[in-house]
């Protein structure tokens, strides 16, 4: 693979807002791919997690150290006007985006079935689905036919078994996943190739030490959890010409995670 595959590409990535996040870990590899970038980033959600926001400066400025051109927005993708504004802004930016990766989700407002509020499947129908269904449709309208159409979707598992207390989100990420061949097929037709990406458990500063997950040498048989870069390298593949046969699949990249 030459040193610098993606020169001369635009890639947008979504939920580009922690150093210790999946976003940011596709963002930076693809930008040291040769990708110009245009990155969203939405502080406020951050700041009502227990983890709590990062510095968005020196977020954007680990991906300069990497990237030849990075461009940024902040967006609330529970807007139903925000997939069409961040498309509209890469463009501006760019001209022209060549590939789509959507690393963005919601967290919290979920629980059981028994708890299970009309407002949290609203909540994450709207940034964990619909947003992700509509900056596709958007980065399509845009794209010219040009090679190198790419659009990465990111599920969590969810068909691979329980995720307790997760009810609205996993919800939400299976109709998801349950478009993907559909929307693939379409978008093959244009040129686009679209697959999606199922990360496993990523260690970005919510998961319990390993120390405290019982049975964890036996549910992590390589004896640590995913890293942010363990899933950048699957997405990476995807985007660049060496994924150029791949088209509606939905991959785990997982090391050997055992559930149950």
């Amino acid at each position: 693979m030459p040193s610098a595959p993606l020169a001369g590409r635009v890639v947008l990535v979504t939920g580009v807002s922690r150093r210790r996040g999946i976003g940011h870990a596709v963002a930076r590899r693809l930008g040291g791919m040769g990708a110009g970038l245009f990155v969203t980033h939405h502080r406020a959600h951050d700041e009502a997690q227990p983890w709590g926001a990062d510095d968005l400066s020196a977020v954007l400025g680990s991906l300069r150290e990497a990237a030849p051109r990075v461009a940024d927005l902040a967006a609330d993708l529970a807007d139903p006007g925000a997939p069409e504004a961040v498309v509209e802004a890469a463009v501006a930016a760019y001209g022209h985006v060549d590939a789509l990766v959507c690393v963005h989700a919601r967290s919290g407002s979920d629980g059981p079935l028994s708890a299970l509020d009309p407002a949290w499947l609203d909540a994450h129908w709207q940034v964990d689905a619909r947003s992700t269904l509509l900056l596709t449709r958007h980065f399509a309208a845009q794209h010219d036919g040009r090679p190198g159409g790419r659009v990465v979707w990111f599920g969590s598992g969810q068909h691979l078994g329980p995720m307790p207390s997760e009810v609205a989100y996993t919800a939400a990420k299976g109709a998801l996943i349950g478009a993907l061949p559909t929307v693939a097929a379409e978008l093959a037709e244009r040129g686009i190739l679209l697959n999606a990406v199922n990360p496993g458990p990523v260690d970005t500063g919510h998961l319990p030490p390993k120390e405290d997950f019982p049975g964890f040498d036996v549910a992590f048989p390589l004896g640590r959890y995913g890293a942010p870069d363990d899933a950048a390298r699957l997405v990476a593949w995807l985007v660049s010409d060496e994924g150029a046969w791949m088209a509606g699949q939905h991959l785990s990249t997982e090391g050997g995670f055992r559930r149950g």
